[in-house]
């Protein structure tokens, strides 16, 4: 939530009321996390140039790492569940057009590498 936090002169409560104003931002839509401990390794994973743009715009956009939106995707997909809300969807169309990603679900089982 660091993005969200804004400063409020000494003396007026700005330790209390940062919080707040932080916390206001994602009434209806906290989830709590559990405390499921896992074990991470670095992969050395290949990707088409444009969509992990769009990835790490998406990740930098929700103020997560790579690997957490990554993880958060697959998660959703292996149980048939949509990873994105539709405010999400839209921006990341935005984020398509201005890193032109023309790419579809269609094209993934039909993807040549350039030599």
């Amino acid at each position: 939530m660091p993005g969200y936090l804004h400063s409020v002169p000494s003396g007026q409560g700005g330790q209390i009321a940062t919080k707040q104003l932080a916390l206001s931002r994602y009434i209806g839509t906290y989830v709590p996390m559990s405390n499921v401990e896992i074990e991470r390794i670095q992969t050395g994973v290949r990707l088409e140039k444009r969509l992990l743009k769009v990835l790490k715009a998406v990740a930098e956009l929700k103020d997560m790492s790579l690997g957490d939106l990554l993880e958060g995707v697959v998660l959703h997909a292996f149980e048939g569940k949509a990873p994105f809300t539709r405010d999400t969807l839209k921006e990341i169309e935005q984020l398509k057009t201005i890193y032109g990603l023309t790419l579809t679900a269609e094209d993934s089982h039909n993807l040549k590498e350039r030599p």
